[in-house]
């Protein structure tokens, strides 16, 4: 246990930036829940925290990372408007591309998500339906951004995700079937999706144009194009039930 210094405040704040993050090999889990869901998957640096918390929520395995703070200090360092009493730092880890089970498995590709909140909520969801994988395209955001961090609700410990240019991921494995989570202007309805256990779902942020590898899937309804962690939910769900009823259309 040590008291925070100017090395270490510099350093935390500098991880607001994705290109320090890189740079550095760290990221931050800011407050207690989201320190305690990503704890056991990652290696700390420091767990940096006023003495207040630590009195109250501290436990053994804390000790030898923990950093004490003030509250003024942690409201310099916090990458939230509403500073937390403490936050993780986290060593990035290294994943290997997963080459040997993608095309085993289902896996979910992202294609220029921007919003991190999205992205966070779509970590979460790949988590609940035992997706392990998903792919994401070098435009999309970086998930380990803060608020990505804390809207996976530790599934971030769990999922891996990978940044790849797309097109070379399709070419790698052309016998794959790929789904967009696009309307379709022509394909109609009545019944969901059957039961698949591999493939790959993709979604894209709002207005962006669809892959020509991509099948549509189909539109039910007439409510616009959602966000891209409604579309993806609905899409998992379906895709990951073992029986599929049918569903009326409009």
């Amino acid at each position: 246990m040590i008291d925070i210094n100017n090395g270490i405040i510099k350093t935390v704040r500098s991880l607001a930036n994705k290109h320090h993050r890189d740079e550095e090999g760290l990221f931050v889990a800011e407050g207690t829940k989201c320190v305690r869901d990503t704890w056991d998957a990652f290696t700390c640096r420091w767990l940096i925290g006023t003495r207040q918390w630590y009195d109250e929520c501290g436990v053994a395995s804390y000790i030898d990372k923990m950093v004490f703070a003030t509250r003024q200090q942690m409201s310099r360092i916090s990458q939230f408007d509403t500073p937390s009493q403490v936050l993780a730092v986290y060593e990035k880890p290294r994943h290997e591309f997963p080459a040997e089970r993608v095309p085993g498995q289902l896996s979910v590709v992202l294609d220029n998500v921007q919003d991190p909140g999205n992205l966070g909520t779509i970590v979460r969801l790949a988590d609940w339906f035992g997706i392990r994988d998903v792919f994401a395209s070098i435009g999309t955001v970086d998930v380990y951004n803060h608020k990505v961090v804390q809207a996976t609700m530790g599934a971030i410990g769990r999922v891996q995700v990978h940044y790849v240019d797309l097109e070379s991921l399709f070419g790698q494995f052309p016998d794959l079937p790929v789904y967009g989570t696009v309307p379709s202007s022509t394909a109609t309805t009545s019944t969901a999706p059957t039961y698949r256990a591999r493939g790959s779902l993709c979604s894209a942020t709002r207005g962006r144009a669809s892959r020509p590898r991509w099948r549509p899937t189909p539109r039910i309804g007439y409510s616009s194009p959602k966000p891209p962690a409604v579309a993806a939910r609905a899409s998992t769900w379906a895709w990951r039930r073992p029986s599929c009823l049918p569903i009326s259309t409009m």
